[in-house]
């Protein structure tokens, strides 16, 4: 029950916050996103555009998880993991607060999982992600940033999920370790204290999440050598 009010509040805070105390919203935020979406970046700072595109990976980084978590779930994960794409922690905060913990995996994953499972996933996100970084670190104007956070509701807010999700990860990676039976605290301190590529690192190195058919053939396995 603390789980749930401590991520009920957080997202009611967060929405409060988004509405009422950050800068105000310019007039030309519409077009800024519109620019953004379409790759129409001339003129536009690359810290911005590098953190608008990675506000597009996050979502896909949890995705790797909600998705396998949902399975367990009464509720299902698709609504709260699509529209994370459109407004990051606004989205996932709710699942986060609804969802029971849960560390088994039920059932067998289809092709969908399968992609989301894959180490692949994770090490192309990881090279997408480096690529962003060195683009708006190497190219980016950090004063110009600064001051448009200072100024733009749609920067700021941005800015502040950004960090939100960076923090919200441990709220899933506990569960699904022990889904793949890794029993390692200072890995999992590890990948959540280290913002960003903590979560990426994760997804490339995890073992594949084990399927029911392949629990029950192990465990025969094992009482065959016993």
């Amino acid at each position: 029950m603390i789980r749930k009010i401590t991520f009920g509040a957080l997202w009611l805070g967060f929405i409060i916050y988004a509405f009422f105390f950050a800068p105000p919203d310019q007039p030309d935020t519409f077009d800024l996103i519109k620019d953004l979406s379409t790759g129409q970046w001339q003129g536009i700072n690359p810290l911005i555009i590098a953190l608008f595109n990675i506000m597009g990976i996050w979502p896909m980084i949890y995705s790797c998880l909600v998705f396998i978590d949902g399975r367990a779930q009464k509720m299902p994960a698709w609504p709260f993991a699509s529209i994370s794409f459109g407004v990051g922690a606004f989205a996932l905060l709710p699942y986060l607060a609804l969802r029971e913990p849960n560390q088994k995996f039920p059932g067998s994953k289809n092709a969908f999982l399968k992609i989301l499972d894959s180490r692949l996933t994770g090490i192309a996100l990881t090279v997408a992600t480096v690529i962003l970084i060195a683009y708006g670190v190497g190219q980016g104007n950090w004063g110009n940033f600064v001051q448009q956070w200072q100024t733009s509701r749609f920067i700021h807010v941005m800015s502040l999920d950004f960090c939100l999700l960076c923090l919200l990860f441990p709220a899933l990676l506990g569960d699904d370790m022990a889904r793949r039976d890794i029993k390692n605290s200072q890995l999992f301190w590890l990948i959540g204290l280290i913002p960003l590529f903590g979560p990426l690192i994760y997804l490339c190195i995890r073992p594949p999440l084990k399927e029911a058919a392949d629990k029950i053939i192990q465990s025969q396995q094992q009482s065959a050598i016993n």
